[in-house]
């Protein structure tokens, strides 16, 4: 059986971009606990492919947690950070990091909250939520 040249051509793109199409994405990187008994998750940013910062709330303590996870494991420069969205200073845990940075706690019960974090030199800064 003979084929012709274009149809042959045809069916391997197709098979190469469908290869393309259906590779697996990276693992985003999952919360790891470190915040403590009671944290839970309340809000979450992708850093670029390169991790995750979470941000997390304890309503018994009212206090906030950031922490900052890597989706490679590797000692890279990272930070987590948080601060009242009102004013005041970062709390923040800035290094090198071989799995994650904070966890950085700060007390703002029924304040908005500015939070964020960092790997490599790519930057995430969420400003004025989760108030309450």
């Amino acid at each position: 059986m003979k084929f012709k040249p274009l149809a042959v051509g045809v069916a391997t793109a197709s098979l190469l971009l469908g290869s393309l199409v259906t590779a697996a994405p990276a693992a985003a990187a999952g919360y790891n606990g470190v915040c403590g008994k009671g944290f839970r998750v309340v809000n979450s940013a992708d850093i670029g492919g390169k991790g995750t910062v979470f941000l997390t709330y304890n309503g018994s303590s009212g206090k906030n947690c950031v922490v900052t996870v890597l989706a490679n494991k590797g000692k890279v420069r990272a930070d987590a950070a948080v601060k009242k969205a009102s004013g005041g200073p970062w709390a923040k845990d800035s290094g090198q990091f071989a799995q994650y940075a904070g966890p950085v706690h700060l007390a703002a019960a029924g304040s908005c909250v500015d939070w964020g974090g960092m790997i490599g030199s790519t930057w995430v800064v969420r400003t004025g939520t989760n108030c309450g």
